[in-house]
Formats: structure tokens, sequence, C-alpha cells
């Protein structure tokens, strides 16, 4: 069985399709909101719901009974619908001689077949005037963002701004009045305590099953980002492709995390899911609403979980805390007096024993927060208080930078080298060494393909790429090149 967990995949839980949902809103909520200007969801949510109406049950009163939680979350979560565009080539048979001096009969003519790459995933509304919370990975890369509300209107959504080190991400549609969820408190949320996974597996809409709580602060390396923060909930709530970007709500209809991805083997639910805290997911939206970029303050470690072993190499009393393995020169956690070796076991009063519970504790904070650290060092207790500093090293608000052409293209490419070019019989091209997320992923391009010309323009190096895709923003951009071991040409086109 150990053998087994271990060949288990985790897969991201976006699915595929486009079948519309259905389902009913009651519009006579709407009497409760009014319009306001706010910098955080907390505020734009507090000044909604000024106390709980008349009817709505307390925490002891709802019990296990899920239809009141049901009937709040449902009409709150939406359907994504992420469109990229393509416009693929065909490819007729390359003749060296033939493209030199410029022949190409009609019948070679590549026709265009211009077509949708079209991915589903769920969103939660988290404000009445249309701010959506949902997972990076469900929008990423697409052209057109396409939200379906539970009544089945639909809207054009924009990208207000994402964070890979969460797999977070905020849209924006522009509507009033609409059904939102509330923030609920995920440090409340206790291990064997029910809630209920609200979401669009495999296109079905409006879909809510229930589980338990298995586990907290469960990392599952998942995310590829050297900064990111990966704290689960983990529950035995069925969650299958399409989910993502979900709601998870306690029984009282809050919403304490954003459904994420799931554990399996074959790419449906076999036992386990994993959400991320909603109270990770406030901190997140708040800074991408307040300043595009979310802000991550860091102490300045390099840190590991305790094991039996390790505490008694430490000769520790018990097993807790988090191990300092390292420190950054300079940084917060040096300046404050943390030194190699010493064990942490609170931040700002709340105990950590793993990696990524002191990750999701500190990332709750910005550049310049003062956050107060009580660690074991050579078997005293002490509390520090350390002033958290951004990835360059300062305390000041990293402003939102353009994405950089070739991290939308994603990829990364190579001049030929000369030996190449005449194997070839080329005198110019870049390959396409590596493939990542972004545009070209989805046009179907694949690692070894050679640009020769984009918009009929030769292709010399990497510079020339970046220079003609700055060029011609908003447009659809055409790619000519070929697979050196196929000897066929093909065009590919789509907008940037």
């Amino acid at each position: 069985m150990r053998k087994l967990l271990g060949f288990i995949l985790i897969l991201i839980i976006a699915g595929i399709g486009g079948i519309i949902g259905v389902g009913v809103y009651d519009y006579s909520l709407s009497k409760y909101f009014r319009e306001t200007e706010t910098t955080s969801f907390d505020e734009k949510q507090n000044v909604v719901f000024t106390k709980n109406q008349s009817g709505f049950p307390d925490e002891q009163s709802a019990g296990v009974n899920f239809t009141y939680a049901s009937s709040i979350a449902t009409p709150a979560v939406v359907h994504i619908k992420s469109i990229v565009q393509q416009h693929t080539t065909q490819g007729y048979n390359f003749d060296p001689f033939r493209d030199f001096f410029g022949f190409r009969f009609y019948d070679q003519r590549p026709q265009t077949q211009p077509r949708q790459r079209m991915s589903s995933g769920s969103g939660v509304i988290i404000s009445e005037d249309g701010y959506i919370v949902s997972n990076n990975h469900v929008i990423n890369g697409a052209d057109e963002i396409e939200i379906v509300l539970n009544d089945k209107r639909t809207f054009s959504a924009s990208v207000i701004g994402t964070d890979p080190t969460t797999d977070l991400a905020l849209l924006k549609v522009e509507e009033k009045g609409l059904p939102f969820l509330k923030f609920g408190n995920s440090d409340n949320i206790q291990v064997g305590e029910w809630v209920l996974a609200v979401g669009n597996p495999f296109n079905l809409t409006s879909t809510v099953t229930a589980g338990i709580v298995s586990a907290k602060a469960r990392s599952i390396n998942i995310l590829d980002d050297k900064y990111r923060i990966e704290s689960f909930i983990q529950t035995d709530a069925v969650v299958n492709p399409g989910n993502s970007g979900g709601a998870l709500i306690n029984t009282l209809g809050d919403l304490v995390g954003i459904n994420t991805a799931i554990q399996s083997q074959t790419g449906s639910y076999i036992g386990y899911s994993f959400a991320i805290p909603v109270n990770i997911v406030k901190k997140v939206m708040d800074d991408l609403l307040k300043y595009g970029k979310v802000q991550r303050g860091f102490i300045g470690v390099s840190i590991r979980d305790i094991d039996a072993a390790l505490a008694k190499e430490l000769n520790l009393n018990k097993i807790e805390g988090v191990y300092v393995a390292d420190l950054t020169p300079g940084g917060s956690a040096e300046d404050a007096g943390i030194q190699k070796g010493d064990v942490i076991l609170k931040v700002n009063g709340v105990a950590v024993n793993s990696a990524s519970e002191l990750q999701e504790q500190v990332g709750r904070f910005r550049p310049g927060d003062r956050v107060a650290i009580v660690l074991n060092s050579d078997g005293d207790t002490e509390e520090l208080n350390v002033i958290l500093r951004n990835k360059e090293g300062t305390t000041s608000i990293i402003k939102r930078e353009k994405k950089e052409i070739m991290t939308v293209l994603g990829a990364e490419f190579e001049e030929l080298s000369e030996n190449e070019k005449r194997e070839i019989g080329l005198t110019h091209g870049v390959k396409i060494k590596r493939l990542k997320e972004g545009k070209l992923r989805y046009t179907g391009l694949r690692e070894g393909f050679i640009i020769t010309h984009i918009n009929k323009r030769s292709i010399e190096s990497p510079q020339d790429i970046a220079a003609i895709f700055k060029k011609n923003k908003g447009n659809i951009v055409g790619i000519e090149g070929f697979y050196p071991d196929d000897g066929t040409k093909y065009y590919y086109g789509f907008s940037i």
C-alpha cells in the first residue's frame, strides 16, 4: 500500500468542454446590496449584510443539514470557459529549391484552419459588483474568458491579476447586485468537520458534494514556483475535473477554501481533494485588487520540518516547530537576531509545526509588516520581532510590471548553430528549446520547431521574435517554420 501511494499522481483539476449550467438566482437578495468604494474584500462584504437575516441558522443549528449552505453557495459559484484562439495552418512538402526560387503552386498553398481551444473550470463570486476568484491554471493563457452564472446569464470577464505562487486569479465582470459568498475563517476549520465542495465537474454545473476535513496545512508539491505557498485543506469531498476554482464551504455557507487539486491515478476523484485556505485567498485577492500584484513578505530563512531523528540530533524535548537550516545574508531574520539552528515555534502567536504552516502564516503579511517570532534557541525560548522584506530585500511595495513578451509566449528559444544551419540548409532560424505555460503551447507547436519567419520576416535571433510580437500586440501573428525530422513546412497563427 505504501508503494502504491508513492505512485499516486497529483493532478490539476481543470476540465474540458462546454455544457452551460442551469440554476435559479433569488433576486430578492438585491435589496441588501449597496455600492461602496473599498480596497479590501472584507470591507466589500461587511457593508452588504449588516446582520444575519431572520431564518438564517446559527452555527449550532446548522448541524449536518446541507440544504441551507447549498442554497447560499450555488448561486455564487460560476462556470468559467477559457478560450484560446488557434490559427493552425496545414503543412506542405518542403522543397528547398522551390522555396529558394519562390516557386509555389496553388495546390501547395497552405490552408488556414482557425480553431478554438476551450477549457473550463469554476469560480466564486466574492462581491456584489462582480469580482470573482478562481485558480490561475483555469484562466492562464486564455484569449477570452466567459463567465456563466447559475441563472444562465453570461458575461465576458477581465483579469485583474494572477498569482502563480498560490495558483489564484482575480477576475471581474461588469454587473451589480450579484449573489456572492462571504469569507469564513479557515483557521477555525477543524479536522473532522463537515465541508461542501461546489463547482462544475465535467461541465455539470451547480454540483454540490459533501465530505469532511481530512487534514490541514498539506503540501503536495504541485505548484511549479520558487516562492510557492502550499498549505492546503485536505478533504474527502468528491472533486473532479472542472471543479478547479470552485468553493469549499462550511455548513453555514461561508467560503473556507478554493478547490484546486485532487490526488488521483486516473485524473478523476479517488479519495482526496485539496483547497487553498480562504485566509490565504483573502490576502491574495486584496493585494490584486489594491496593487495588481501580490505583495509577499519574507523572513529570510531556509527551513525544514523536524522529525524524530532531527529532534534527537538537536536534543529537543518535543518534536515541534520548524528548523532554521540557513539564513539569507542581510535578511530580515538575520537582522532580527535569528540564528542558523534555531527552531521557530510560533508566528504572531500561532504555533507552526511544518514548513507549510510557517509559509501560510508569513504569507498573510506584506513587506514592511512586523511579525512576532517565538523560537527555541539553544534550549532557551525567545521572542523576536521581524520586519518582513520583499524578494528584492526591501520593505517597499512592488509595483505591477507588464509581462515580458517571452513570459506571455511561454517559451525558451535558441539560435541555430552554424553546423545546424549547414545540415538543414538554412541561413537563419531560431529553435524552440522549451515550451512552458503560455500562448505558443496552445497553438499546437512542439519543442524542437524551427521558426524561420514571422509575418514573412526572417528570424535570426530570439530578439527578432520579441520585437515582432511587441510590435503586433492585438493582431494575428503568423509563424512559419518546420520540424527538422519530417521536412514539412508549417504555418501557425494566433493573437498576442
